[in-house]
């Protein structure tokens, strides 16, 4: 039954993994005896692992079921162009009487996202330069048959300003009233400063949306193995991307990053920085409210990267 979302997060659809396994069941009987076990929920999604070999995504809103339609589209003409992983779907429902949205199931990818792996010694520039090179290569890929397959612009102001800033303000303040935004003041004014008015019409590439340390997953040496989560992958401004060079790269290791891109200018490099404080207010925010100390500590780490 649906309900009114109290939160921006709030699930309109409870998935839970008997509804998935009944429901994998019915539309792929070759998946003999589905045994979804839980993988964790976001904002839009409920992900499975079925069988130790595929996981399947639900979307929790109805506003999510464009996205799994959007993935679907568009992650079998990108994959072969781009040097990680990335979930390609290969089983596809449309809505049925149990379910009123499509879901979709993948191959699971190898590695574990990047934003629950220890602090430890690694080789941070060839971590950042893996992420440099994926990018390079995302960016690069012609849009026009993507566009042609359905690729969507922006359709909600990811550098409108006059609408993001009441949203970041706010996560702000509430992160620094629980002790987590202390500089909360000097990031506002960072985003004022240099308050971006939309995406750049003639700067548009295909975007992953939504990328950041969660979304990328390393091996055990914490280099990058694949990109997930492609909800809101769009027709965008690159410095959506470019953004994790701030927020989840190490300063050290950005020189790394951008040789692998290459040369990006200045008005980038701030939409990127101003994309980074964004997103990670609103992660860390995010984790705070429900609880999840991985994605708090994403969150914090990219603000305190974000002006440096």
């Amino acid at each position: 039954m649906s309900v009114r979302p109290a939160e921006p997060w709030s699930a309109e659809l409870d998935v839970t993994a008997e509804l998935a396994g009944q429901l994998i069941a019915e539309r792929f009987p070759q998946l003999e005896a589905p045994a979804p076990t839980s993988l964790g929920e976001g904002w839009d999604n409920a992900a499975f692992l079925v069988n130790g070999a595929w996981v399947f995504r639900f979307p929790r809103r109805a506003i999510a079921a464009e996205l799994i339609e959007i993935e679907s589209r568009i992650l079998p003409l990108i994959a072969p162009a781009l040097p990680l992983a990335v979930p390609v779907p290969v089983f596809i429902a449309p809505p049925t009487a149990g379910y009123p949205w499509p879901f979709a199931g993948y191959a699971i990818l190898r590695g574990t996202p990047l934003s629950g792996m220890p602090l430890q010694k690694f080789d941070e520039a060839a971590s950042a330069s893996a992420l440099g090179d994926f990018l390079r290569a995302l960016h690069a890929i012609d849009v026009g048959p993507l566009v042609a397959a359905g690729l969507p612009g922006d359709k909600v102001g990811r550098l409108q300003h006059a609408r993001m800033r009441p949203k970041v303000v706010e996560r702000l303040e509430a992160l620094r009233r629980a002790g987590f935004a202390s500089d909360a003041e000097e990031l506002t004014a960072f985003l004022d400063q240099v308050a971006p008015t939309g995406p750049r019409p003639d700067n548009l590439t295909v975007v992953h949306g939504d990328l950041y340390a969660r979304h990328v997953l390393v091996d055990e040496l914490r280099r990058a193995t694949g990109i997930i989560d492609w909800g809101d992958v769009h027709l965008g401004d690159p410095a959506l991307d470019l953004a994790i060079a701030f927020s989840a790269v190490a300063p050290a290791a950005r020189d790394a990053f951008f040789a692998a891109y290459g040369a990006v200018d200045a008005r980038t490099l701030e939409l990127a920085r101003y994309r980074a404080i964004y997103h990670s207010a609103m992660v860390a925010h995010y984790g705070l409210r429900i609880n999840d100390a991985e994605l708090l500590s994403a969150g914090t780490k990219g603000l305190e990267q974000g002006l440096s």
